[in-house]
């Protein structure tokens, strides 16, 4: 949804195979994980759509780590999925902050989907006190650029809508890639700890 701003590693890599997917992906995982043979048929069948399983089972919880997801229009979803089990299940957000949150992170993985090339990215989402924080990282060092508002037709919108929605958000970069961020406040919902 944005354009990105030429520079070096923002040329698409080649395209693979699913079953390089799943290597890479495991490549990640730990290798001495139980149940790794059950996890590799997980994967395949979330990746060829045969299953809807539950995302974090697969994938694992992004307030504990980063999550990698395989760079695919399904991962979307899934991030998704998981910011807002998270956010409902576990920390306790209102409806709309949720809703919000799982906005700016479809926004910033089709992002991820649209301008990096990448095969896999990262998803991390920490809290702290009252604020939470998103994070999705990409091996591109591309840096994402929001448009004037004048500019946005069709496209241009997902960055706009963090601008205007997140309390802060920004771009660090890294060795390998860059991580975009942001940082809402989170309130528990009404009679939740």
């Amino acid at each position: 949804m944005t354009r990105m701003v030429p520079g070096r590693g923002t040329v698409a890599e080649p395209a693979v195979t699913l079953t390089h997917l799943v290597q890479r992906l495991e490549d990640i995982a730990d290798p001495a994980e139980p149940g790794r043979a059950e996890r590799r048929e997980q994967l395949m069948a979330w990746m060829t759509a045969e299953v809807e399983p539950d995302a974090m089972d697969l994938f694992g919880n992004p307030a504990r780590q980063e999550v990698p997801l395989p760079a695919r229009r399904e991962s979307a979803r899934t991030a998704r999925q998981l910011t807002r089990r998270v956010l409902m299940q576990h920390w306790y957000a209102g409806d709309h902050v949720t809703d919000d949150v799982v906005l700016l992170v479809s926004e910033l993985v089709t992002n991820v989907l649209q301008h990096t090339g990448a095969r896999v990215f990262g998803l991390r989402l920490r809290r702290h006190n009252e604020f939470l924080r998103v994070e999705v990282r990409d091996p591109s060092r591309g840096l994402p650029c929001l448009m004037p508002l004048a500019e946005l037709a069709d496209e241009g919108w997902g960055l706009y809508m963090v601008d205007r929605l997140a309390d802060r958000w920004g771009v660090d970069l890294l060795p390998r890639g860059k991580t975009v961020w942001f940082e809402m406040r989170i309130r528990p919902a009404q009679g939740q700890p």
